[in-house]
């Protein structure tokens, strides 16, 4: 599953336990009639997918569903969700490369009105 969106949150990597769990949370606003602020955990070594992303940013997350059982002390089950992201891509525009200059939209360029169609050509496709 994929979840599209403007980076809202960006939490900072958070550790528990003797083992080292690591868990990072992002926080993605959909662009829909009725925005939606989804929270998307990536864990362990997913954490780091996030260090070259800010706020602001328009990206597409995949994602998978996770549930759970917990009973808790006086012995109710209770079942709990969680979003996992596994990966992240950026879709806001990209810079040109280097050196490269940037293309001007298709309005800039007037129509061609000079063509004649009889005019031979010797491309040889």
């Amino acid at each position: 599953m994929e979840i599209e969106g403007k980076v809202k949150l960006i939490g900072e990597t958070q550790t528990f336990g003797s083992n080292g769990f690591r868990k990072r949370e992002l926080v993605v606003t959909t662009d829909e009639q009725y925005p939606q602020h989804i929270m998307i955990e990536f864990v362990q070594d997913k954490c780091d997918l996030l260090n070259s992303y800010a706020v602001g940013q328009d990206v597409k997350v995949s994602i998978n569903l996770r549930g759970r059982e917990w009973t808790n002390p006086q012995g109710q089950i209770k079942y709990f969700n969680s979003i996992q992201g596994w990966r992240i891509e950026n879709l806001s525009q990209q810079a040109p490369a280097p050196g490269m200059p940037p293309v001007p939209p298709m309005e800039a360029f007037e129509p061609a009105d000079n063509l004649n169609e009889e005019d031979h050509d010797d491309l040889p496709f």
